[in-house]
């Protein structure tokens, strides 16, 4: 289980428990946390679960893979760097702490 703390684009943070083997989208619709729309149901087949990591936490994450880069461009103001589609991020016990927020909107 990691502890995932959600950041609201107004900065009203969630932390919250996720159980290992869920994702970071999951945790976030399993908790009812606002900004994340998830309208693909994770299928990574758009980009309504886009985040901007933070920056300590982007070299620990997995690398993304070509279909999430594709569909980061889709996104809301994408960073190069720090966007990551919560999808595709697998919650381990290596995520604990892990700190992610939300773009103004997702598209």
């Amino acid at each position: 289980m990691a502890k995932i703390t959600y950041i609201e684009h107004n900065g009203t943070e969630h932390v919250v428990d996720v159980a290992n083997g869920l994702t970071v989208m999951e945790g976030a619709r399993d908790n009812g946390i606002p900004g994340i729309e998830a309208d693909c149901g994770g299928a990574c087949a758009c980009s309504t679960c886009h985040v901007y990591v933070a920056p300590e936490w982007v070299e620990k994450l997995p690398a993304r893979e070509d279909m999430e880069e594709d569909m980061l461009d889709f996104a809301y103001e994408p960073d190069p760097a720090r966007s990551r589609l919560t999808c595709q991020i697998k919650v381990t016990d290596a995520l604990d702490g892990l700190v992610v927020q939300m773009p103004e909107k997702q598209i």
